[in-house]
Formats: structure tokens, C-alpha cells, sequence
């Protein structure tokens, strides 16, 4: 393997780095609360080292009082019964109070995840908009009525809130990802249960501290911090629970499903993704380069919509792959909180040794390391870097490219036709998104339509709206995140059948 220079970000004297721990507490019914026993977890910032929070470890005495009180809090109608304008309202300002502490969520998001700073500023303004457009939603959602049912009846269809809805959010990207589920449940009348990732418990309770401040009536929104077990366990089983939202894992979300089916309780899912880019030989190639580069190392690789493989016409591989790597030498990694840092740490050593796994694999598979294949070292930073990493020679039958790795490792796989390509993109049990380069608008209809996946990106990668839903097929999740879909989850239907005439001709004579 060649050997390259990268663009590498050395730690900085930062004055933000914290002297002393951000404190997390529970949320459970309007008040801030430790742990009955005084259990404590802390977490160390995986870029700098330094102890960034120490959160209370919630048990199941914890989890047993949030859902009472978000049970007590739904069936009293506090919030359920409010109009749709008042949830408008207070999302409203919840929307505004996220924006004015934008900089202190984003810091504490940086210290936990080990993001870049410039890209945690952004989350947090789009979780911004997601509150502002689920305040939208509240305003606008309705039922149906059917008057073609006769003269003497009136069919009308009602959408009610589900109730109390469990909400697990994993580390990767826990602002935003809480804004994608919450806002829409409060928008639909739910109460709730939040429980963040043990690894980022932080910026979620900042953002109980700004509901409090914004005026939601006690109970309904409670945050408890901890573990899978108990906490975890208990939010997907427990009787009173009438729903549960879970990102994550594919394996955990399986775990989840059967659990909720003891209960019957709906479940919607955001699960893994091993996403694919494909090329054709007549794509806009420099454009192609850049999203192929983005798509990879954004977030460190650690993201569901991660575009690890691309799937590239012989043709044009090589110079393709050559590009790729070139590109990637520019990519700055180091230090997140440098403004210039495009690519920061990994969030943990148990997950770099899980990725350089992969990596190894493939290459005693028969795989090449065209650039990468290790961690980094950062000058002055203790903590896990894994360097851009392009695989090349890969074939669809290794794990790295089938299985979702969750780092900046990229497959490269070829194929010669159309046919070939979309059963590249299919044959895998994934199916969150995949992308499509090239300037024939009929290749890029055809394989939107036959992809089978919950989001098409045709020359583009990764741009997101509010409006539009997420979510996967297959064993990429079930349901559906943002638009009104989103709302939708959250939602019963209920079927209310009147009679307004006498002329029903009697059963019983």
C-alpha cells in the first residue's frame, strides 16, 4: 500500500475544554432527581480524555416512577386534551430556546461524541427546525369525515395520541435524533419516556432543562439516565408503555420487537444501514468524488446513512477509486473542537478495535487497503482516530460488505450493467438508502423505483428535510421518522360511525 500524507488537525489549547463535569440528573414528573442508591456513571471525552459528565445511573425504582408519571400525566389529559395551537405554541418556544443555547449544546455534544464542533452547531440548528415543523404539524393535524355513506349516516375518522411513548436515542448523533422522535410525540399528544445513550446523556437533558423552561406541564416529558438494563428493558416491557421509538442497532432493535410483543405495543424502528453509492460511466465524476468522500467519513463513518460502499462500473473504477483517495488525504482529522476538523474520534476503543476488525478481515480476504487500514495518531490528543480507509478488490460476500461497520471504511465493489448493480444494492438484508450518479434520467427513475431501499439519493448524498420521511426497509427498521409519516407514528385511528336519520328498518320485527 501506498503510504500518504493526511491532513491532520493537532489538539489545540482549548479554553473549552471543561475543569469540571457537566452534572446530569433524571427528569421525572417536573423535578430533577439522583438515584435512590447514588449510583453514578461518568463519561471521558473520546478525543481529549477528560472526564466531560458524571450522570446518575438510574435503576428500576427510576424507570418505574417516569412511567408512572407519564402515565398519570397522559390519562389526566394535561397535555393530551391541550389544542393543537398551545402544543404549537410551546414547541415554538422550545424551538427558539434551542437556537439561544445552540453553542452550549454543541460544545457538550462535541465533548461526548468526539464530532467535529462546526458539524454539532449544525445538528443542533437543524433539531431546531424539526421542533419548528413538528409545531407545524400540530396546528394542521386532522381526521377524516365520509358524508357518501347514506343520507342517514356520517362516518368520521378520528386520529387520537397512542399515549405514553418510550424513546431510546443512541450516541451518534442524540441531539438530533431525540428531535426527530420527541417534538412529533408532543405534536401527537403523547407523553413520554427519553432514555439517551449511557455514552451522551448530556445534551438530552439540557434539553429537559429548556421544556421546563418553556412551560410543559410536569410529566409529560421524562428523561431517565443509565443502561439497557435495567432502564431499557423495563421502557420496552412495562405494561403501561403504550409505544416505543428505538434507534440503534439492528440486533437490539430485533431484541426490542420481541420484547414489545409480549404487550402488543407498537414499535417503530430506525435501525443499521450498509448503503450504497453506484456509478455509471456517464455520472458527473467530481461531484460523484465529493459526495462518495462526504458520504464516508461524515460523523466519523458513525452513521446509519453512512454510504460505505460503492458500487462502481468497471470502466471508470480505478479512476474512481484513485480520485477517492486522493480526495481523502484532504479530509482534515484531529482535534474536534478545531473549527477546521471535518472528522473526530471514534467514539470509544471497545468500537475502533470493532472496525479495524473489519478491516482486517476483508484485507486477509483478499482485499487491498488503497489508503488507511488503522487508527491514527493525533499530536496531544489521548484519545481513538481511525484514518480514511478505501478497500478495494472487495467482493459482496465479505462482511465489510454486508455488514455495517460504523467507521470511515469504504468497499469498493464493481459491476458491468444495470441488472448487476441493482442486485448489488439489493442482496443484502439492509435496506436504509442508496444513491445513484449519472445524467441519464431514465437510469437514475429505474433504479429509484427498483432499489429496494426507504431513501433514494440521485446525484446527491445525504440532503435531508423535515418534510420528508425516513426510514428503512427490510431489516433497516420499521415505520417512519419526519414529515407527517412521523406525526402518524404517534398516532390511533380511531372510527366513530353515526346515525343522523330514523329510517334504519328494525332487526326484530
Amino acid at each position: 500500500m501506498t503510504k500518504f500524507d493526511l491532513n491532520l488537525i493537532a489538539a489545540q489549547n482549548s479554553p473549552k475544554l471543561p475543569t469540571e463535569p457537566f452534572v446530569a440528573r433524571h427528569l421525572i414528573d417536573g423535578r430533577w432527581c439522583d438515584s435512590q442508591d447514588g449510583a453514578v456513571f461518568e463519561r471521558h471525552s473520546p478525543a481529549h480524555g477528560v472526564l466531560v459528565t458524571r450522570a446518575a445511573k438510574a435503576g428500576e425504582a427510576e424507570t418505574e416512577q417516569a412511567i408512572a408519571a407519564a402515565r398519570k400525566a397522559f390519562d389526566d389529559g394535561r397535555w393530551s386534551d391541550v389544542s393543537g395551537k398551545d402544543r404549537a405554541t410551546l414547541l415554538l418556544k422550545v424551538a427558539d430556546l434551542i437556537d439561544e443555547n445552540r453553542e452550549r449544546i454543541a460544545l457538550l455534544e462535541t465533548l461526548e461524541n468526539g464530532k467535529p464542533i462546526t458539524q454539532a452547531e449544525a445538528e443542533i440548528e437543524g433539531a431546531a427546525d424539526l421542533w419548528r415543523y413538528a409545531a407545524a404539524l400540530a396546528r394542521t393535524m386532522h381526521g377524516d369525515s365520509h358524508n357518501s355513506l347514506g343520507k342517514d349516516m356520517l362516518g368520521v375518522v378520528l386520529k387520537e395520541p397512542i399515549g405514553v411513548a418510550s424513546i431510546i436515542t443512541p450516541w451518534n448523533f442524540p441531539f438530533l435524533i431525540v428531535s426527530q422522535k420527541l417534538p412529533f410525540a408532543l405534536a401527537a399528544g403523547c407523553t413520554a419516556v427519553v432514555k439517551p445513550s449511557e455514552l451522551t446523556p448530556a445534551t438530552t437533558v439540557i434539553l429537559g432543562e429548556l421544556l421546563v423552561e418553556a412551560g410543559l406541564p410536569a410529566g409529560v416529558v421524562n428523561i431517565v439516565l443509565g443502561y439497557g438494563v435495567p432502564v431499557g428493558a423495563m421502557m420496552t416491557t412495562h405494561s403501561q408503555v403504550d409505544m416505543v421509538s428505538f434507534t440503534g442497532s439492528t440486533a437490539v432493535g430485533k431484541a426490542i420487537t420481541a420484547s414489545c410483543a409480549q404487550t402488543l405495543k407498537k414499535v417503530s424502528l430506525e435501525l443499521g444501514g450498509k448503503n450504497p453509492q453506484v456509478i455509471f460511466p456517464d455520472a458527473d465524476i467530481d461531484s460523484a468524488i465529493d459526495a462518495i468522500v462526504f458520504g464516508i467519513y461524515f460523523n466519523a463513518g458513525e452513521c446509519c446513512n453512512s454510504g460505505s460502499r460503492i458500487i462502481v462500473h468497471q470502466d471508470i473504477a480505478e479512476e474512481v477509486t484513485k480520485k477517492v483517495v486522493e480526495l481523502s488525504t484532504k479530509v482534515p482529522f484531529g482535534d474536534p473542537l478545531h473549527p477546521d476538523t471535518k472528522v473526530g474520534a471514534i467514539i470509544s476503543p471497545e468500537h475502533q478495535e470493532k472496525i479495524h476488525g473489519y478491516v482486517q478481515s476483508a484485507i486477509d480476504a483478499g482485499a487491498q487497503a488503497s489508503i488507511g487500514g488503522g487508527a491514527l495518531e493525533i499530536e496531544g490528543l489521548p484519545g481513538q482516530f481511525y484514518g480514511p480507509t478505501v478497500l478495494s478488490g472487495v467482493t459482496s460476500d465479505m462482511p465489510v460488505a454486508r455488514e455495517e461497520v460504523f467507521g470511515p471504511v469504504l468497499s469498493v465493489i464493481k459491476f458491468r450493467t444495470l441488472e448487476e448493480a441493482i442486485a448489488l444494492v439489493n442482496n443484502i438484508e439492509y435496506g436504509l438508502s442508496a444513491g445513484v450518479w449519472s445524467e441519464n434520467v431514465h437510469t437514475c427513475l429505474e433504479f429509484a423505483r427498483r432499489a429496494k431501499a426507504g431513501t433514494v439519493w440521485t446525484n446527491t448524498w445525504m440532503d435531508g428535510f423535515a418534510e420528508m420521511p425516513f426510514g428503512g426497509f427490510k431489516e433497516s427498521g420499521a415505520g417512519r421518522e419526519l414529515g407527517h409519516y412521523g406525526l402518524e407514528e404517534y398516532l390511533e385511528v380511531k372510527t366513530v360511525q353515526m346515525r343522523i336519520g330514523r329510517t334504519r328498518s328494525p332487526w326484530v320485527q
